[in-house]
C-alpha cells in the first residue's frame, strides 16, 4: 500500500486489516463486527469500519466463543495465504484448549444414565401389563 507520495502507508482501515489477517471471510463481515461496537482498538470501543489502525495497536474482539486479543505487527499489502496472514499479528491471548469430549457439562449432546428419560417400547409394555393387572 502506498500514499500519493509513493511511501509505504503506515495505517489501514480496520475492516480491511481484519480481512487481510483472515479473521473474517469478507470485509463486510468484519465491518459488521465493528459497527456492532464489539471491537476495541487500544481499549477504546470503535463503531466505524473506516477507523485506522497501525502497527503495535492492540485489538480486542469476540470471535465465536473466544475473546481474541491481537497485537498488530504489520499492516500487510494483500489478503494472502494463511501463513502470510499469521505474520501480520501476534496473538496475546491464544484460544483456550477445548475441554475433553467426555465432560458431560460441555458436550453438545446431553448424556443420561441408562433407564432415565423416556420409556422404551418394552418399558411401556411392562407398564401396560402392570396397569391391567392392577385393574383386575
Amino acid at each position: 500500500m502506498t500514499d500519493s507520495g509513493g511511501t509505504a502507508a503506515t495505517t489501514i482501515r480496520i475492516d480491511k486489516w481484519l480481512w487481510y489477517a483472515r479473521f473474517f471471510k469478507s470485509r463486510s463481515l468484519a465491518a459488521k463486527l465493528v459497527q456492532s461496537r464489539k471491537l476495541r482498538i487500544n481499549s477504546v470501543v470503535t463503531s466505524k469500519p473506516s477507523a485506522t489502525v497501525k502497527a503495535e495497536d492492540v485489538l480486542t474482539f469476540a470471535q465465536g466463543r473466544n475473546i481474541r486479543v491481537i497485537r498488530i505487527r504489520d499492516i500487510g499489502t494483500r489478503r494472502g495465504p494463511a501463513p502470510e496472514a499469521q505474520t501480520l499479528y501476534e496473538d496475546l491471548a491464544p484460544p483456550e484448549k477445548k475441554a475433553p469430549e467426555t465432560d458431560p457439562a460441555n458436550s453438545a449432546v446431553a448424556q443420561r444414565d441408562s433407564g432415565a428419560g423416556r420409556p422404551t417400547k418394552a418399558d411401556r409394555r411392562a407398564l401396560d401389563k402392570l396397569r391391567s393387572n392392577l385393574e383386575e
